[in-house]
């Protein structure tokens, strides 16, 4: 079984478990370029907070993208982490690995043939790191998302501890778990944000947490505590926000 590699690229912080770790990583800079040269042609689709129609030329990342803000209604820069994630999983898969798991801050796509354990990392909650998803390997290849509006660079308009969305698909629930951090700022919001996310097509379960609460929705894989000692270590560290407690 290989271990965990970490692999930093620009702006970007990755851990990558997969036999074919060099195409993984090889694609992620492609991407990246991709990205980068169909920003400079469509400035707007760096900063929009909604979605926006595409120019023709636009490569398969800016289309997945596309596609996933226009599912949840915010700007496509939301699904970036996990676009990536999925295409460079789908090329180590593509390059002969049995196994192919991309966490780029945050957001995990998962393609093995055993259980995984994915652990949850709520800031300054009580919940802290105390939680974590057993994911069984019938549910695999599998995206696992996460955003929060205490912790990380990116842009959120809410106050949530922690918005996971769980879906087939990396760009969707990265897009789907910003919209949900979006809109929650005090623990009474958690019942109508879940609500807004499932009505999502293509979402398959969201866990929100703030302060002592935690929300449920949908088919979430299975919720064991974290026993792992050494689990804080493992949580990525965004080198442009602020020191984690």
């Amino acid at each position: 079984m290989p271990a965990y590699r970490t692999f930093h690229y620009k702006d970007s912080n990755f851990r990558i478990r997969s036999e074919r770790f060099a195409a993984a990583t090889a694609e992620i800079r492609h991407q990246r370029g991709l990205l980068e040269a169909y920003l400079e042609r469509q400035p707007e689709f760096r900063t929009s907070l909604v979605p926006l129609g595409l120019l023709p030329e636009a490569p398969g990342i800016a289309r997945r993208m596309a596609q996933a803000a226009s599912r949840t209604g915010i700007g496509p820069m939301a699904a970036v982490a996990g676009t990536i994630a999925q295409l460079a999983a789908e090329a180590a898969l593509a390059a002969g690995a049995t196994e192919a798991i991309v966490e780029n801050g945050g957001d995990i796509y998962l393609a093995a043939d055993r259980e995984v354990a994915v652990g949850l990392y709520a800031g300054t909650s009580p919940v802290g790191s105390s939680l974590a998803f057993a994911v069984p390997p019938d549910r695999l290849p599998l995206a696992i998302c996460s955003s929060s509006s205490r912790m990380g660079h990116s842009l959120s308009l809410g106050d949530c501890d922690l918005a996971t969305v769980v879906a087939a698909d990396a760009s969707l629930a990265d897009a789907a778990a910003t919209l949900a951090a979006n809109l929650v700022r005090v623990p009474a919001d958690i019942d109508a944000a879940l609500a807004r996310v499932m009505a999502i097509p293509g979402i398959a379960g969201v866990l929100l947490v703030k302060n002592e609460r935690v929300g449920l929705a949908g088919n979430l894989p299975p919720l064991v505590r974290n026993t792992d000692p050494s689990s804080d270590r493992k949580i990525t560290r965004d080198r442009r926000s602020s020191p984690l407690p």
